[in-house]
């Protein structure tokens, strides 16, 4: 039986030893042998849990519990309960292609509200009127305001005042947030429609600008959906290998 180092590790793996060593304390891997000077001793098994480790990770999914999820079965794994990390593994797959859907259908619906729209401009509500309209709290609706997803107009008293063209854009930006849209991509996609409404939304929704400092899974939902159940199904035949060779 092949064993290994951690810097060997590290190396096979293509990650700094002190990666290895936090997999370890996390109880990502199961705690290696030491030799009579300390050394840790890796094995085959090792190996092929930290290859999981990677690929589980690699797409981070933080919404609804995803990434505990993900990382309850790695764990699981590395006790070797093979039939129950697949569980949670198919369990885990099958949330990811929900949300792929509910992003999805939230962008249907955006379609359903822009083609609805007349253009009028015959409502004026206050904040408290549309909180209640479209069950947004006001404290919401304040955070998409400082984070400039709506600019409302204000009447001489200084009072908001929310025309149904407002209105449709709140719709917008709720559809979108409850499929965990981050806000830097539904600002992207308003901006876009702003300047032309035939804009691609799915499109637009999944492409940050090269000049964003920071690109989160959000800001690219639907493509980190296809990606992470890419590797769920990758994953799931990698515990089916390890169960055959390590039970």
């Amino acid at each position: 039986m092949s064993t290994y180092k951690t810097s060997e590790v590290a190396s096979i793996i293509g990650i700094h030893p002190n990666t290895v060593r936090l997999y370890e304390k996390l109880k990502l891997i199961p705690k290696p042998e030491r030799l009579s000077n300390g050394y840790r001793v890796f094995t085959e098994f090792h190996i092929k849990q930290c290859k999981l480790i990677r690929l589980a990770f690699q797409v981070e999914i933080l919404q609804n519990g995803l990434r505990k999820k993900i990382a309850q079965m790695i764990m699981v794994s590395a006790t070797k309960d093979f039939d129950t990390a697949i569980i949670l593994t198919k369990n885990y797959l099958e949330q990811i292609r929900q949300e792929r859907r509910n992003a999805e259908e939230a962008i249907e619906i955006v379609k359903q509200i822009l083609s609805n729209s007349d253009g009028g401009n015959s409502r004026h509500l206050k904040r408290k009127d549309v909180s209640e309209l479209l069950d947004i709290s006001m404290d919401t609706l304040r955070n998409w305001e400082m984070n400039g997803l709506l600019t409302v107009k204000r009447r001489n008293n200084g009072y908001r005042i929310y025309t149904d063209e407002d209105i449709q854009r709140l719709k917008i930006i709720r559809s979108l947030r409850y499929a965990n849209y981050s806000l830097e991509a539904i600002l992207r996609l308003l901006q876009q429609l702003s300047q032309n409404p035939d804009t691609d939304i799915r499109a637009t929704l999944n492409t940050p600008k090269q000049t964003d400092d920071i690109i989160s899974v959000c800001d690219r939902l639907i493509v980190s959906f296809w990606a992470a159940e890419k590797n769920a199904v990758t994953i799931l035949d990698m515990l089916q290998d390890m169960k055959i060779q390590f039970s």
